[in-house]
Formats: C-alpha cells, sequence, structure tokens
C-alpha cells in the first residue's frame, strides 16, 4: 500500500510533491484523479486544454448533442403520422451550437469543481515526464514554467485527429471532428471519408439536417467491427434516407476550389462535395509527453506499451486512454484509469477484458453490442447457435414510430441444439445503446440462456426484444 504523509495526503496547491501525477485530463486521466483522491492519495492533474479532453470538448458529448439535434429534426418532421401539426420548421444552427457549447461549458465546470473538492491540484500546461521518471516538467500554460514530482505517474495524454496526405484541414472545406463539431453553416453536401462509428455518426446527422452525404470507405463494409446483420440494417437506413456509400475504396487525392471539394477514390472516380469530412481514426498523441529518454517503449504508430495493468516499460509510470492501444473509448479510458490507481495502491487488480467491453454508436438507427459477433465466434473455434428478434413486431418501437433494428444474441452450442453461454449480445435499433446493459452483463457474467431466460422483461418495453431472443434459444419462445 501507498504510505502517505499529511503534506501529501493535502493535495494543495502549494504541494510540489505527490503521491500521483497524472499527465492529461481526458476521461482516462481524470478519471485517474477522482479514484486516486477518493482513496486519499495526493493527486497532480495536468491539462493543456481545456478539462475533459476530447470526449467532453471535441468528441462524446458535442457529437451526440448535434445527433440529439437530428433526432428533434426527425420527430417534428414526422409529427403529422401523430396526428401533430407541427409546420413550417427549419434548422437554426447558431442556437444548436450555442446549446451544444452551453452543455459542455457546464460539464467543463462541474468537473473542473469535483477535481477541485477532491483537493486534486490542476496544473495548466503542457506535461513532459522527466528522465527520472518521477518528474513531470509543465510549460506552456496558465501555470507558467514549473515542475512537479510524484512517487507514480500516470500518462493519459489522449489523442488528436487523423488526415489523409494532401488533405489540408481548414474550417469549411475540409473538415476532421474538431472542426465539424462546430462547422459556421451546414453544407448543402458532404463526403465523409471513413465509415466507422464515427463517420457514421457525421453522415447520419447531417443528413437528418437536410445535407447530401456520400461515405467512402476502405473496408468491404461500414461499420466494420459490427456484427454483419446489424450493419446490413443501418446500410438500408442510410440509402433509404438518401446517403451513398461506397466501400471497399481507397481515397486517391483531392482538388479544391471556391465551389467545393473534388474527391478521386476506387478506379478514378470523382465526387465533388460543400465539404469533406475526415473520419480516419484518432492517433496517439506520446510525443506531446517527452519519452524518448525515459525508458518508456513507444510502438512505431505511437502508441505506449503497456501490460494488462496498464504500466509503461518505465518503473512506477502507467499509461491510460486513447495514448495505448486499446479501443478508444472514453469508458475504457474511466476503466483503465481506475485499474492504474488500483495498481498504485498495490490492491488486487481486475485487468480490462477488451474483448467484452460496450460500444455504442448513436447514428441512427443506433448501434450497441458487447462480446462476439456470429462471425468472430466462429472464427475462434465457437459452435455457436444465433437468435434473432426484429423491433418490427415489438409494441414499444411501433408506438414511438421507430422499427428497423434487431437484437442479435449469440450464444455456444449444447449437445441438443439449444444455447449454452452467452457470447455476444448485438443491437441496432431504437434506444439501443440504453438497452445495452443487461447483454454486457450477461456477457461479462459468461450466464447461460437457461439463466438470462429466466428474469421477466418488463412491458411493453424495447427491451423485451433482448429477453425474446435469449428464451428462443432454450428451444421454447413466445412471440418469434
Amino acid at each position: 500500500m501507498v504510505s502517505l504523509s499529511s503534506e501529501q495526503s493535502s493535495g494543495q496547491s502549494g504541494s510540489k510533491h505527490f503521491d500521483v501525477a497524472v499527465i492529461g485530463g481526458g476521461p482516462a486521466g481524470y478519471a485517474a484523479a477522482l479514484y486516486g483522491a477518493s482513496a486519499g492519495l495526493s493527486i497532480a492533474l495536468v491539462e493543456h486544454n481545456k478539462m475533459g479532453g476530447t470526449c467532453l470538448n471535441v468528441g462524446c458529448i458535442p457529437a451526440k448533442e448535434l445527433l440529439e439535434t437530428a433526432s428533434v429534426f426527425r420527430t417534428v418532421t414526422h409529427a403529422k403520422d401523430f396526428g401533430i401539426v407541427a409546420e413550417p420548421h427549419g434548422v437554426e444552427w447558431a442556437k444548436t451550437l450555442s446549446r451544444k457549447q452551453a452543455i459542455i461549458d457546464q460539464l467543463v465546470g462541474g468537473l473542473t469543481g469535483l477535481l477541485k473538492n477532491r483537493k486534486v491540484t490542476l496544473l495548466d500546461g503542457t506535461g513532459r515526464l522527466g528522465s527520472d521518471h518521477r518528474t513531470v516538467h509543465v510549460g506552456g500554460g496558465a501555470s507558467g514554467e514549473t515542475s512537479v514530482t510524484a512517487d507514480n505517474i500516470i500518462l493519459a495524454a489522449g489523442s488528436l485527429t487523423r488526415s489523409l496526405p494532401g488533405f489540408p484541414i481548414d474550417d469549411f472545406r475540409i473538415v476532421t471532428s474538431d472542426q465539424l463539431l462546430s462547422i459556421r453553416e451546414l453544407p448543402s453536401s458532404a463526403i465523409v471519408i471513413g465509415g466507422g462509428a464515427i463517420g457514421c455518426e457525421f453522415a447520419s446527422m447531417m443528413s437528418d439536417l437536410g445535407t447530401k452525404v456520400t461515405i467512402l470507405e476502405y473496408m468491404p463494409k461500414i461499420l466494420p467491427g459490427c456484427d454483419v446483420d446489424v450493419t446490413r440494417v443501418v446500410e438500408r437506413s442510410f440509402k433509404k434516407r438518401g446517403i451513398d456509400i461506397h466501400t471497399g475504396v481507397a481515397v486517391q487525392s483531392q482538388t479544391t476550389n471556391d465551389d467545393g471539394v473534388t474527391v478521386t477514390f476506387g478506379e478514378n472516380q470523382q465526387l465533388t462535395a460543400e465539404t469533406v469530412v475526415m473520419s480516419v481514426g484518432r492517433r496517439p498523441a506520446s510525443e506531446t509527453l517527452g519519452l524518448s529518454s525515459t525508458g518508456v517503449q513507444v510502438d512505431d504508430r505511437g502508441f505506449i506499451l503497456v501490460d494488462e495493468n496498464c504500466r509503461t516499460t518505465a518503473p512506477r509510470v502507467w499509461a491510460v486512454g486513447d495514448v495505448i492501444n486499446t479501443p478508444q473509448l472514453a469508458h475504457v479510458g474511466f476503466a483503465e484509469g481506475i485499474l492504474a490507481i488500483t495498481d498504485v495502491l498495490g490492491e488486487a487488480t481486475r485487468p480490462v477484458d477488451y474483448d467484452k467491453v460496450p460500444w455504442c454508436i448513436y447514428c441512427h438507427p443506433e448501434v450497441a453490442f458487447a462480446g462476439h459477433s456470429e462471425e468472430s465466434a466462429k472464427e475462434a473455434g465457437y459452435d455457436v447457435v444465433v437468435s434473432k428478434h426484429r423491433f418490427t413486431g415489438n409494441g414499444r418501437a411501433m408506438i414511438v414510430g421507430e422499427t428497423d433494428g434487431l437484437v442479435k444474441v449469440i450464444a455456444e452450442k449444447q449437445a441438443d441444439g439449444t444455447g449454452g453461454r452467452i457470447l455476444g449480445v448485438h443491437m441496432v435499433g431504437p434506444w439501443v445503446t440504453e438497452q445495452l446493459g443487461q447483454g454486457y452483463l450477461a456477457v461479462n457474467w459468461e450466464a447461460t440462456v437457461d439463466e438470462v431466460a429466466h428474469f421477466i422483461q418488463p412491458h411493453p418495453t424495447m427491451s423485451e426484444l433482448f429477453g425474446e431472443s435469449v428464451l428462443a434459444l432454450t428451444g421454447r419462445s413466445l412471440h418469434g
């Protein structure tokens, strides 16, 4: 266990030595700081930009706020289906951006206040790890040029947007998520390069608000990590709403003029749009940490190498969040921050099982899953049985007017053909990001079909579909 002196445990800003110094104030970094402080550790947290990192400022929160705006617009557009007259209607984009920023500011303020209430010392600047593995040099921010020492260091520098060579980023013609989330006006047309989770969210949001959208994806299908049945539902919905999808194509070049951007892709195919949205992933921001003389090893893509407890190759130095090669999800960062602090305290750790973390994609229709897809389960050597139930017959889905989608449960196949242990749960459809919880627990508790089928689902709810899908794997079923 870490031994705390009374001076260290105070965590006041006058102290220069701490139990833990965290570099990076995103989800992984601030989770480590909050969890460590709640355990009585003195914590220094260094952040060079805004507290909350990418997720809170230019990621999860603003993206989902704009997607909710798109959802409200869809609802109003189809209000007449419910007998409601809601015309005329349109989008006041400036007001949308103002609302988005107000939510961000409130959350950033709340997080900063919580950190201060936990006696976490906040330092504004870029943190660099010293060669002694105990010193963090801080500079370039409001805290000035200073240094702190700590018995333990946690690196949580986060990530940066990526682009493609020859696609210079600006404020309107060629943008990443950073610029799109504050773009001055919605473009009349857009090419989204990258059909992963972020690309599909942006495509869905812009299309719902009136932008003509085309997706260019290098892989054979959009949402490459998703179960194929889930992807098909999203593809059908996108195409029905006028989103053009080109998969298995490489983007080659672009030409920009006053009218827009012409992108060359595939076999010399060309498309022109007002705006190009780069959605080709994020890269770790490890270069800001000054690691060259520290003994902290970094791979050829910039990810810091760690073991199952997020320990780096340097003693008493951990790395968490987007700066390591794990799923770039805020909730995974939370878990890694907690894991690192647990290890700092010398307590028994439970490493993150990255194959079973929850994934949520907030396009329309929504996607959520945990565990194996049908394909990956078979590739892993499992003999599987699968149950699929669609929202078309779900009473609550019909009431809200959102019946596209399905729930798919993958289980080990028993000798009698029924399902055994639940290996994966995949959902696509209305509000599935809020329904995944019980499926996630089933997968991670290694529950069997018989165990889960015993539990009662409330009626009428969307979550009934999960219960029905599991029940069918017992060899008997109700509605499907």
